[in-house]
């Protein structure tokens, strides 16, 4: 998925969309890039002279790659729907994210199909786990 699939199936915009492209998409597994750059807005207070990507948004884009995963193959339409974010459960933040890093995005769905998904997600840089977390998601009517 390029950045106007994106757009068409999440409503987030910027500065909150936090997917930049999917590069692998089945129906249990996704594959997303975050390319994390110095213009990011959090990181004029996060911290100055030492800035970080703070763990709640690392967190947030693992949750929209989710989100894109349990749209597909549903009847999600998101004109009428929007998938929520419920509840985050085992999150740990290993290394800090830094400007110039990019995010691989991995999420796999545990328990899904209908209005609620479960998931898990590993965010890395250059291969190596940065943050994790088990996520559930819904499916409402906007």
């Amino acid at each position: 998925m390029d950045t106007q699939q994106i757009l068409a199936a999440l409503p987030h915009r910027y500065p909150f969309l936090m997917v930049d492209r999917v590069v692998e998409r089945t129906a249990e597994r996704i594959v997303a890039i975050k390319n994390v750059s110095i213009n990011e807005p959090f990181f004029q207070g996060h911290f100055p002279g030492h800035p970080v990507m703070p763990g709640v948004l690392i967190v947030e884009a693992l949750a929209q790659a989710g989100a894109l995963l349990a749209c597909q193959g549903t009847h999600y339409d998101p004109e009428k729907h929007v998938v929520y974010f419920m509840s985050i459960d085992k999150a740990k933040f290993r290394k800090p994210v830094r400007p110039g890093d990019q995010l691989l995005l991995e999420a796999t769905v545990l328990r899904g199909g209908g209005k609620i998904w479960k998931l898990r997600g590993e965010a890395k840089v250059q291969g190596e786990i940065v943050a994790e977390a088990e996520f559930l998601a819904t499916m409402a009517d906007r």
